[in-house]
């Protein structure tokens, strides 16, 4: 796989890549909604309610943390997940002045 030269983009077109990335896949779509859903951290798996098997919950939960847009805290032998408030919000900024870029505006070609 060839290298992605992300030091020739901006931190902010670095992230939204980023994000895009994560968001991505139809699973860490379905887990952000949940937690959304039931508006309170999950302690439990979510095997039942992804359909999906533990390991890979896990795999997901992992990449939502890293981009920040979950966040986790050890409770006994678990670990509860929760939507991060403060980094939602700054993504959705973000994804939204991105996706304001004025179509009329654009040069038309092709």
């Amino acid at each position: 796989m060839g290298v992605t030269k992300s030091d020739k983009f901006s931190s902010q077109q670095n992230e939204i890549a980023q994000l895009a990335k994560v968001l991505g896949h139809p699973a860490r779509v379905a887990i952000i909604e949940y937690l959304f859903k039931i508006n309170a951290c999950i302690c439990g798996d979510l095997v039942n309610e992804i359909g999906l098997a533990q390991p890979t919950i896990s795999q997901h939960l992992k990449e939502l943390k890293n981009v920040g847009l979950i966040k986790g805290s050890i409770e006994g032998t678990s670990v509860c997940y929760c939507i991060d408030k403060t980094n939602w919000a700054n993504m959705k900024n973000m994804i939204s002045n991105f996706l304001d870029l004025d179509v009329n505006n654009a040069p038309d070609c092709c």
